[in-house]
């Protein structure tokens, strides 16, 4: 969830919190004991929210510090009597197509390297011959490619993702081995005692696991025929367009059923999925709504504020039939989108429902998922993106082959489900529906 995000979020609870007070001093009484336990569920998520918008704040702070260079770029020294405007143009490139036709250039037999190129390989940035590894996409260009995934993506946007700096290939997180809430569990071990004046202290220590994530190479490759290479502002449109959209793809399909061989762990092959059974006799191909109400009982509390419904668009016949049980009739349960001005996604329990390609067809697990990126899985990525391209893998079909890498990981922060305090069912940041087959 970005900075933005959050912030709508914090707005939301607040005017939910206040509209409730309000009611409340309207009725010239105070706040009774439900009420109160209420409210303060909704301060702890607008505090938890704050601390991770600070957080967030601090990692961008740091990582714009260690990304500045070290030393100065090598440049020509500026002639004084051309304007800034003119300098700064003749230094870096203005557009995303204008650096791709640079590179191009760069890559063919007798091409000249364009200065602004050899300017940033001096800066580690890149290489000044193409066929060393090729250019990397100026910072500009290349953060505003993987800002539209990070900002927009329905997967992506909701992961907690952490930049790593230069020099580093991976990040480890110290976090709680905890799998139990009941006592002398929680936090891995952590214990409290109520204790008589005389009583005996007894010693209690946390236990901890480690999550390390080393970063995966995502690959893309992208063809431009001959005719687009002419034109710098068609060239740019059609491969950030076409780039954006299969990164976006691949990260949202590795967050959610990647292996975590050679990529991510994603949510449904790891130990920590909570996967709820189908009912008795209950028809292949279905969803009820005993079904999503035990999925919605098996995510932590604390969770349900950020939580969606991931599904596949085949459900949707499914969900628009789940109605609670009144009498000879029911109530619906499953809220369609309103006009203009209403949410762009149903709702169930009062979050979002969000079509994915990358959810599993009607009746397999992992059709249906109650997700809390935020709270519940970790990603990294290196700041830049390294760009090259191929005049001769295509050359008898008038193309040019560009090669982007982008570096990223993540999994799940939990390795279990967690047992609570009270209760029977384990508890956890993501829940699916078992098969129906």
């Amino acid at each position: 969830m970005t900075i933005t995000k959050m912030r709508e979020e914090i707005d939301a609870l607040n005017k939910e919190l206040n509209g409730k007070m309000v009611a409340v001093q309207g009725e010239n009484r105070r706040p009774d004991a439900e009420e109160r336990a209420w409210a303060n569920k909704k301060l702890d998520a607008i505090h938890d929210l704050e601390d991770n918008i600070n957080f967030q704040e601090r990692m961008d702070r740091t990582e714009e510090r260690l990304n500045k260079p070290q030393s100065e770029p090598t440049k020509p020294e500026p002639n004084h009597a051309i304007p800034q405007a003119e300098q700064e143009k003749a230094d870096r490139f203005m557009t995303f197509g204008e650096q791709l036709t640079a590179v191009i250039q760069a890559g063919s037999p007798g091409g000249m390297v364009d200065q602004r190129l050899s300017t940033r390989a001096i800066t580690g940035m890149g290489e000044t011959v193409a066929s060393d590894g090729g250019f990397l996409v100026q910072s500009d260009f290349a953060a505003g490619i993987i800002k539209n995934v990070w900002d927009t993506g329905a997967v992506a946007s909701r992961v907690n993702r952490i930049g790593i700096g230069p020099g580093k290939n991976g990040m480890k997180f110290n976090g709680i081995d905890e799998t139990s809430r009941v006592n002398g569990s929680r936090a891995g071990g952590i214990q409290m005692y109520w204790l008589n004046e005389a009583g005996t202290k007894t010693a209690s220590k946390p236990k901890f696991r480690q999550i390390d994530l080393q970063l995966k190479k995502l690959i893309g490759l992208c063809y431009a025929t001959d005719e687009l290479l002419e034109d710098a502002n068609a060239l740019e449109a059609e491969i950030t367009s076409a780039f954006r959209d299969e990164m976006n793809f691949k990260l949202s399909d590795a967050f959610i059923n990647g292996t975590g061989a050679g990529m991510p762990l994603g949510v449904m092959p790891s130990g920590s999925l909570i996967t709820v059974a189908k009912e008795a006799g209950q028809s292949a191909t279905t969803i009820n709504f005993e079904n999503v109400t035990k999925m919605w009982s098996r995510q932590f509390a604390d969770s349900w504020p950020n939580a969606v419904w991931f599904i596949n668009q085949d459900c949707i016949p499914q969900l628009q039939k789940l109605a609670v049980p009144v009498g000879t009739g029911g109530a619906p349960v499953y809220v369609p989108p309103g006009g203009a001005t209403a949410s762009p996604y149903s709702s169930l329990f009062g979050r979002p429902v969000i079509p994915i390609e990358q959810a599993q067809t009607l009746g397999t697990k992992g059709d249906i998922l109650l997700a809390d990126f935020m709270r519940g899985y970790k990603a990294i990525d290196k700041a830049g993106m390294k760009q090259d391209v191929s005049i001769h893998v295509r050359y008898v079909y008038d193309e040019s082959v560009f090669r982007f890498v982008y570096r990223v990981d993540g999994q799940p922060v939990l390795a279990k489900a967690v047992t609570p305090f009270k209760g029977t069912n384990t508890l956890g940041h993501f829940v699916a529906l078992a098969s129906r087959a």
